[in-house]
């Protein structure tokens, strides 16, 4: 990375034109902060607590909820703190390290979603040999696995855009460090190192993507099948939760990365950007929590059991 010595920090030009407004937007982004921890935290407890929600689903449920909430982590109070601050600056490390953070989570949720795509069809499609195609052996490799992928991609992907040399303007527009709007600051040919990112970002959003589809494919079919509308009914539940997740996550992550960075619009990604990194894991919790009894049951009992202890 000795190439790059000649920028030593980036200037994140995040929300600043538009001026007054940029306080309202703190008080919006940390209610909306707030309420993403509390939620992911309170999911995170509910299923670590509670007995009966010790299966794959939510097991995977409460890595994802992890993985979403040091996601925000990477991105928020940075952000929060550039709405009141004049000083935007972030070291040339940090921005690096904010990348490969921010990265490594939001593969880690990508590569989640497929598995837990293949979770719910193994449980409706193949429920008598549940038990041994998501043993909990089988289900802490799957989660591994994804944690470990997500990270040597979002290292590969943050080696490739930091080893540029960046030698002219250091205004990032965007109000974090992500790959688009800092790659075209470098003062090189990119066309290379672009096009081994957007290898990876194939691998990553369209080929789980593609997973998934499959995977409903064959739930969609089995479900049919079930003789009762009750039947039908309770099967459908557990899969509309994870569906609504996918749909967004995958859809606003795949307009954003899946082209060049030539074609960046700062206006546009900035809006589709604050929909990935506080809608989604905003819109987690709540659909997994507002959409399925289990929790909501178990969310109910541990307010009982808080509420009910003696002082």
């Amino acid at each position: 990375m000795a190439n790059s010595s000649f920028v030593t920090e980036f200037l994140l030009m995040g929300f600043s034109s538009l001026g007054e407004l940029q306080p309202v937007l703190f008080m919006v982004f940390l209610a909306l902060y707030l309420i993403i921890l509390s939620g992911n935290f309170t999911i995170i407890s509910v299923i670590f607590l509670d007995r009966s929600l010790h299966t794959p689903m939510y097991f995977f449920l409460c890595v994802l909820s992890v993985s979403e909430t040091f996601y925000t982590i990477a991105i928020l109070p940075k952000m929060l703190i550039n709405l009141l601050s004049v000083l935007r600056t972030l070291s040339f490390l940090s921005c690096a390290t904010q990348m490969f953070f921010f990265l490594g989570f939001a593969v880690t949720n990508c590569l989640l979603l497929g598995v837990m795509g293949y979770d719910r069809y193994a449980a409706i499609c193949q429920p008598l040999h549940y038990p041994i195609l998501m043993s909990w052996r089988i289900c802490g490799q799957l989660a591994g696995s994804c944690i470990v992928t997500g990270f040597l991609i979002s290292l590969v992907a943050t080696i490739l855009v930091f080893s540029l040399p960046f030698c002219g303007s250091n205004k990032v527009d965007h109000y974090f460090c992500d790959i688009s709007p800092v790659i075209r600051l470098a003062c090189a040919e990119t066309y290379s190192n672009e096009l081994i990112i957007f290898i990876c970002g194939v691998l990553v959003l369209v080929v789980p993507f593609i997973f998934i589809c499959i995977s409903y494919g064959f739930i969609a079919r089995t479900i049919l099948r079930i003789p009762s509308t009750e039947g039908k009914r309770k099967a459908f539940s557990t899969c509309a939760s994870h569906l609504t997740v996918v749909i967004v996550h995958y859809g606003c992550a795949s307009s954003v990365y899946l082209r060049p960075s030539a074609k960046y619009t700062s206006g546009r990604d900035r809006l589709v950007t604050v929909t990935y990194t506080i809608i989604t894991p905003l819109l987690n919790p709540m659909v997994y929590s507002l959409r399925n009894k289990d929790v909501q049951i178990a969310i109910q009992k541990m307010i009982g059991k808080t509420f009910s202890t003696p002082m």
